[in-house]
């Protein structure tokens, strides 16, 4: 019998860490049609250009492309906005924080805990081209100084 905490990443978003600062980040779960999950578990997704919004007290996670399941009858829009399922105590707390300026929810991967679809959601602040070459050029830096140590024991 599988643990129920099991965790199965279907996707990540790797430009995420690149292009933002990230502030802070939560669990949330999807709300999903059937032939999305199945889709989802076959990791037919695309999280880049993604993004969360809060919408009349709902958290609402728009460009999330989850293709089409071949073997169903019924299509679903690849592109719909999708609601994301938290507590109202941490909608009004990221809604806080979202209207500060800046500041923007992106989604950092999306995953299988048990049988049930999460998504990894992030507080983040865009960063600016000569921020971006900082960060590139301090963590090719790290890894010298890793490689270095490594052949030095």
């Amino acid at each position: 019998m599988k643990d129920p905490d099991d965790i199965r990443f279907i996707a990540r978003n790797r430009k995420a860490k690149r292009d933002y600062e990230i502030k802070s980040r939560l669990e949330a779960g999807i709300e999903l049609k059937g032939s999305e999950v199945k889709s989802l578990r076959e990791g037919k997704v695309n999280l880049s250009d993604s993004y969360a919004v809060v919408e009349n007290g709902e958290i609402i996670l728009k460009n999330l492309h989850i293709s089409p399941y071949k073997m169903s009858q019924e299509d679903h829009d690849p592109l719909r906005p999708r609601r994301l399922l938290l507590h109202k105590r941490e909608i009004r707390k990221l809604f806080i924080q979202t209207e500060q300026k800046g500041l923007t929810l992106i989604p950092l991967s999306i995953y299988f805990k048990g049988k049930v679809a999460k998504i990894e959601l992030a507080v983040a602040a865009g960063r600016r081209k000569y921020d971006k070459r900082q960060a590139i050029a301090k963590a090719e830096a790290d890894r010298k100084i890793k490689r270095a140590v490594r052949r030095n024991y």
